[in-house]
């Protein structure tokens, strides 16, 4: 499954480690890209490409002036749009449906979301009914999404790469 994580929200002023995070979990967890709606952020996307040229894969990082036109561009490509939000049907009984999906787009608001992304996404996705960051979100969704299947994820022309080790850390 293709995924692309949509970000609404990005203010550099308040937000760039919580965006950062989003991007980093998204990457971690399975997603392929990250569109970021907000304040147009050259550091925040150094960072993650950065990360993404040392630890490999093709992670992508983006910024886009418009949620709307982003949900649309999906929706015209056949794509599943998933909103994450604490008042959406419960992961646990739409992962499964999910799942069969070829691509889909993530969406995970930062400030208040409009109205109008609850009406076009195709799901609206709760991890718990609880308040919690849009990076748990994303992690706990990918993660039920991908069956766990993402951590063992080889991450290709990877420079840097973790040897797991009960104490210590250890590189190759």
């Amino acid at each position: 499954m293709q995924v692309s994580v949509l970000r609404i929200g990005h203010r550099i002023f308040r937000d760039q480690r919580i965006t950062t995070h989003c991007a980093l979990a998204s990457r971690a967890f399975g997603a392929d890209e990250i569109i970021i709606v907000g304040d147009k952020d050259e550091k925040l996307k150094k960072n993650v490409e950065k990360i993404s040229s040392e630890w490999g894969g093709n992670f992508k990082i983006s910024f886009s002036a418009t949620w709307k036109d982003i949900i649309k561009k999906f929706l015209a490509e056949g794509c599943k749009t998933v909103h994450l939000t604490m008042y959406g049907r419960p992961v646990q009984d739409v992962e499964k449906e999910i799942r069969k999906e070829n691509k889909i787009l993530l969406i995970a608001g930062g400030e208040k979301v409009p109205a109008e992304v609850y009406q076009m996404a195709d799901y609206n996705v709760s991890v718990t009914t609880q308040p919690h960051s849009e990076v748990s979100s994303i992690a706990v969704f990918l993660d039920r999404v991908f069956g766990g299947e993402e951590l063992n994820k080889e991450f290709k022309n990877a420079r840097r790469k973790i040897i797991p080790s009960a104490k210590g850390k250890r590189f190759a």
